[in-house]
């Protein structure tokens, strides 16, 4: 009898902590709102990009200049706090890229001889470091006195922006609701599901692990290539060997492979290490390059990030 109680309050003590566990395991969210509603609302920058214009949204005039943006999006937060996400502030974000001098990079024209090196949305996601990007759309529709919200919800993951939930709808007219409480209740109907495939999307990346882009290229100066042998095996299957035993569970797929480039797509990488601590794709990156600069093969190579999700390595030198 003794041994039977044992039991089950050591079953009980499981499944309390698996219940526990994966309610602290939910994904970071950052709300945006989305690239049309920029543009549609005259929140966009224009470059000229080797002859093509190029638009990008200007979230920091966006938030300075209207209102509705911040408590659209802080209706949004609410709803999704409630539900137990962790979430990231845009507006804060915006906050702490100016203190970086972060847009200055931003806005610079190849054109004048620079690259608009990442977007802006890029180096949001860099400074969040959120796992989802929800890009928030929205019209108010007008018949008479009455207004009624459609909304477009898209959740993205951060590094390969893969859509990975919806909800589209349209509220109920009202006379007097202003913005923010229509689509509040536009929403309402739609967010569990939406949050349950947020929830099923960071599910699978806790068990199967992140999804990244690595790709490796080569300088022209450089004598060596991706057939270049050590001990007989070609540099490009040495770094496929690596990449078998550092993603989880040997997951990846060699798109491309040539002697001078190497494209690597849905590399699963860890989400956490050993000690608890997020891995982001430039820390896990960068154990490559470490490799690759250690003996036997004594490789000088320079990591290049693009987003959070896609990085190169480019051999020959820094």
């Amino acid at each position: 009898m003794k041994k039977h109680y044992q039991l089950v309050i050591t079953l009980c003590f499981m499944l309390l902590s698996s219940v526990v566990f994966s309610q602290a395991k939910k994904p970071t969210l950052m709300v945006v709102p989305s690239d049309v509603w920029c543009n549609q609302n005259g929140y966009m920058l224009s470059f000229n990009d080797q002859g093509t214009l190029v638009k990008i949204p200007d979230y920091k005039k966006a938030f300075q200049e209207n209102p509705e943006v911040i408590q659209v999006i802080s209706h949004i937060n609410g709803m999704m706090a409630d539900r137990g996400f962790p979430l990231k502030n845009m507006e804060s974000a915006i906050k702490t890229l100016n203190s970086n001098s972060a847009e200055d990079n931003m806005r610079t024209s190849k054109a004048s001889g620079s690259a608009v090196s990442e977007s802006p949305i890029d180096a949001l996601k860099k400074v969040a470091k959120a796992d989802i990007i929800i890009q928030l759309t929205w019209t108010v529709n007008k018949t008479g006195p009455k207004k009624s919200i459609t909304f477009n919800l898209q959740g993205l993951d951060a590094y390969t922006d893969k859509q990975v939930a919806t909800a589209v709808g349209t509220g109920a007219p009202s006379f007097s609701a202003e913005i923010p409480v229509l689509l509040e209740e536009a929403v309402l109907a739609h967010m569990d599901n939406f949050s349950e495939s947020l929830q099923t999307h960071f599910d699978d990346m806790f068990e199967n692990g992140r999804e990244i882009i690595v790709r490796i290229q080569k300088w022209d100066d450089w004598d060596g290539n991706l057939e270049t042998e050590f001990d007989g095996e070609e540099l490009g299957i040495i770094i496929e060997d690596w990449l078998a035993d550092n993603t989880v569970k040997g997951r990846f797929s060699t798109t491309d492979m040539t002697e001078d480039m190497a494209l690597f797509e849905q590399v699963r990488i860890p989400l956490y290490n050993n000690k608890g601590r997020a891995i982001d794709a430039r820390r896990y990156v960068r154990d490559l390059s470490k490799f690759l600069k250690s003996p036997p093969y004594n490789i000088q190579n320079k990591l290049v990030m693009k987003g959070l999700g896609r990085a190169t390595i480019i051999l020959g030198s820094k």
